[in-house]
């Protein structure tokens, strides 16, 4: 199996990720797994970070078919793997824990979405984009991993993201439009704009005309203009600040545009045009600042860039499993 790295490493693994790499490589190297069970014992850290990366390499290797031949071998040995260890649990309670760990696997790849789509109008999965036409004509285009329901009114429109992100076009009429998300309010004056749902906060960004962004915690609503936006925060703090109203949703055009923000937040937004798991290794490399754009058509290539900005290391273990690894 090729290791696909973007930056230079020793000879000699030092991260679990490249430990894992190289074990599937050559298993049955004794002095490498010499090495490894050294480099294990060596710390805490070093146990935990191994037993998150195996587990999560051995669940995705039991759960998903391969999608391309060359990762046939890499799957036969994380398969074989996990057989010996059921072998090893032959008691009731080894086998009601394979059965949760299947249950939990599929609530992890499809259960979050399929709930959605029991409550939301329109749903996008992993890489897909959508662009669509509500009852009142109003456009809007769906973020990947994204979901809306609309809600209509004699006497207002409204929608509200369950999540992701979306682009709202709003058709001119009397009644009022209006996107709620997680408890913020984006009222429309005749506009195009986008609307975002973070980990910890809502984002609105105005492209076009006027929005008025109101909350319960917020006193006074936040009036913005084209090129304008506005970030509310769980908390109630609210930011401000402005951007070329063209890299406005810069996402419906096929591209990620980020300033000053943290490398965390970057593959936070990437992670939603990968059709797989990111992982992110390193605090330091997590809170640090990246300015740059990058191409959402190709989220892989998108990746290795970050990576290589910080000085990282990218290994793509598997068709759907990248990690990104730094201090």
């Amino acid at each position: 199996m090729a290791d696909r790295r973007e930056v230079a490493n020793d000879e000699m693994p030092d991260t679990a990720s490249k430990w894992l790499l190289a074990l599937a490589e050559r298993p049955d190297d004794g002095a490498l797994r010499a090495a490894f069970e050294h480099w294990h014992g060596a710390s805490a850290d070093n146990a935990r970070d191994w037993l998150e990366m195996n587990r999560t390499a051995t669940l995705l290797a039991t759960s998903v078919p391969p999608r391309e031949p060359g990762w046939a071998e890499f799957l036969r040995q994380r398969r074989a793997a996990e057989a010996r260890r059921q072998r090893r649990r032959r008691t009731i309670g080894g086998g009601l824990a394979a059965l949760a760990t299947a249950a939990c696997l599929l609530l992890f790849f499809q259960g979050s979405t399929l709930l959605l789509r029991f409550e939301a109008d329109h749903v996008t999965v992993s890489a897909e984009q959508r662009r669509l036409d509500l009852a009142d004509g109003t456009h809007v285009v769906l973020a990947p991993q994204s979901a809306i329901v609309a809600e209509y009114s004699t006497g207002e429109r409204r929608v509200k993201l369950l999540k992701g992100a979306a682009f709202f076009e709003v058709a001119n009429e009397p009644r009022p439009f209006a996107v709620e998300a997680r408890g913020v309010v984006a009222r429309d004056v005749g506009t195009a704009f986008e609307v975002r749902l973070g980990a910890d906060a809502v984002e609105v960004a105005v492209r076009d005309g006027i929005v008025d962004v109101m909350a319960t915690n917020i006193t006074k609503a936040e009036r913005l203009v084209a090129g304008q936006w506005a970030q509310v925060r769980h908390t109630g703090a609210v930011g401000r600040g402005q951007a070329p109203r063209d890299l406005v949703a810069a996402w419906t055009a096929g591209q990620l545009v980020v300033k000053n923000q943290p490398v965390s937040e970057v593959i936070d937004a990437l992670r939603p045009y990968f059709d797989g798991v990111v992982v992110l290794h390193g605090r330091k490399l997590a809170a640090e600042p990246l300015t740059g754009i990058y191409n959402l058509a190709d989220p892989v290539g998108a990746l290795r860039a970050v990576a290589r900005a910080q000085g990282a290391s990218l290994h793509q273990i598997s068709p759907w499993l990248i990690v990104v690894t730094g201090d």
